[in-house]
């Protein structure tokens, strides 16, 4: 399989889609990097073949805006991954949480169709789109409501988006990981278990757009323990995870 000339990225600040960032510009890739701060995106960019694009995914027409952009200046891209996304707790109880949800459910969930709708009309035959969603999308997970309900979603948007696509020749890819090291995840206040390294995880994640799985998720440990998840009657998972430590809550910024 050709490698991809240019690669357009959401996320691209930090963790793992600036990693990815580094993976494809090492490749020699043009690349397309978008995110919330420029200073976090030029460091990510230094010494790339880049172009930076300043937006919020939750914006449909500011994203419209990169993507119209970047088209105009490096071409129709032939992959797109979809990297952003808020991570923080929730507990419904707490009417401050509303915006909250709103927000993680806009970024992970809309910023999907909002990162996609753009290039569509411009890709052509074996170009692919990827989405980044969570092995916490398997099940609910307690204090993290809108996460796990954001994931699962994602999950399933791809997988409705994949079938649309398939008849134009354009893969979509869905990968899952489990723990990646990243600001997201330092905060959190319980053991990780297979944390990958941000640039391991880009290897992996680059792995499965290669050979456009159309779901995987990494690292494979991660993949068994999600099957189990899956799979565990409703009694054995409460009696599991209804004590589990909680990740902390806050406004995402």
């Amino acid at each position: 399989m050709a490698a991809f000339r240019r690669v357009f990225i959401t996320g691209a600040s930090s963790g793992l889609g600036a990693a990815l960032a580094r993976h494809y510009g090492a490749s020699g890739a043009t690349l397309g990097l978008l995110g919330r701060r420029r200073d976090a995106l030029e460091a990510t960019a230094n010494g790339l073949d880049a172009r930076l694009y300043l937006a919020d995914v939750r914006n449909a027409s500011a994203m419209q805006a990169a993507a119209a952009a970047f088209v105009t200046e490096c071409g129709p891209p032939d992959l797109v991954i979809a990297a952003a996304g808020i991570s923080v707790g929730t507990l419904t109880e707490n009417s401050a949480d509303a915006a909250v949800f709103r927000a993680v459910m806009d970024a992970n969930v809309l910023g999907l169709v909002h990162t996609f709708q753009p290039f569509i009309p411009v890709l052509t035959r074996d170009s692919v789109l990827c989405g980044i969603s969570s092995v916490a999308g398997v099940r609910g997970l307690p204090g993290g409501g809108a996460y796990s309900a954001s994931k699962a979603a994602a999950t399933v948007y791809l997988e409705a988006l994949r079938l649309e696509m398939k008849a134009r020749g354009i893969a979509v890819v869905t990968v899952a990981p489990g723990y990646i090291d990243t600001p997201m995840t330092r905060v959190n206040p319980y053991p990780m278990p297979f944390r990958l390294a941000a640039d391991d995880a880009a290897r992996r994640v680059a792995r499965c757009i290669a050979r456009r799985r159309s779901y995987a998720v990494i690292p494979w440990q991660m993949a068994w323990v999600a099957r189990a998840m899956k799979w565990l009657p409703n009694p054995a998972f409460d009696l599991l995870f209804e004590k589990a430590p909680r990740k902390p809550r806050g406004l995402p910024t």
